[in-house]
């Protein structure tokens, strides 16, 4: 038994959209300083129960508590306080094209943390960008980065609040395979350098492989099976699964 503290708790949730079914009585636990995948197919929930984790939609029935908190309970100004503690990394990195890294750096700490020196939003951002690999990028403009450089950049935005909790979407979607590996690395590096505890929502095995400490298989809107890689791949008996695995994964 895993006794490490859970920081997520997700128990029998639902979620539909008028007649579609999404989620069906959903299952989960994320322990604090744990990289979990979820996996599955478009269109299975994934991106839905992470919505539901940050407030951004409401479940039908069932709990999802963050923190010891059932999100759908928090007033505006404590959800808001919850999201702080959460970080976002987007599939298209979500820079914005008119500002440079810099700037894109410096909108959520201005936004969200008030009396910070110049000097210290200086630092931080240096920091970050010195994480990840990216120092001279800082007065580039997002059009004249490649798409590994943006999806370091988004990833760098995303810890410049310290957020305990990192969400992936998709981080190695449309990269080659030797950046995919990079960013898989970056995935292993910010959790032994901030402590933090993350979900990666993918359908990339190899990005699931390297980066989890266990996989969560969602599929017709439950998780089918948890376990690690070599727990859940490649010899899975429930055919779903094991489909899933041939058409995605080139096991060596």
């Amino acid at each position: 038994m895993d006794k490490r503290e859970k920081v997520v708790v997700v128990r029998n949730l639902y979620k539909s959209f008028g007649d579609l079914d999404v989620l069906k009585g959903v299952d989960m636990d994320l322990h604090r300083e744990e990289n979990l995948v979820v996996l599955g197919r478009s269109g299975t929930g994934k991106s839905v129960l992470i919505k539901i984790m940050v407030g951004l939609l409401r479940q039908d029935s069932g709990s999802i508590e963050v923190f010891g908190q059932e999100v759908s309970t928090l007033s505006l100004k404590d959800l808001n306080k919850l999201r702080l503690k959460i970080g976002f990394s987007f599939q298209n990195s979500a820079l914005y094209d008119s500002m440079t890294v810099r700037e894109n750096m410096e909108f959520p700490l201005v936004r969200n943390i008030k009396n910070l020196s110049k000097k210290e939003i200086s630092m931080r951002i240096e920091e970050l960008l010195e994480a990840v690999g990216l120092p001279h990028t800082i007065n580039q403009m997002p059009s004249e980065l490649s798409g590994g450089q943006k999806k370091r950049i988004g990833v760098a935005r995303t810890l410049v609040l310290n957020p305990e909790i990192m969400l992936y979407d998709e981080p190695t979607a449309g990269l080659d395979p030797i950046t995919c590996v990079d960013i898989n690395n970056l995935i292993q590096e910010v959790r032994e350098r901030y402590k933090t505890t993350s979900i990666v929502i993918t359908h990339d095995l190899a990005c699931a492989k390297q980066t989890g400490d266990r996989m969560a298989v969602l599929l017709d809107g439950q998780f089918r099976a948890f376990g690690t890689f070599e727990e859940v791949f490649p010899h899975a008996e429930d055919q779903r699964i094991k489909s899933f695995y041939d058409y995605n994964f080139i096991y060596s």
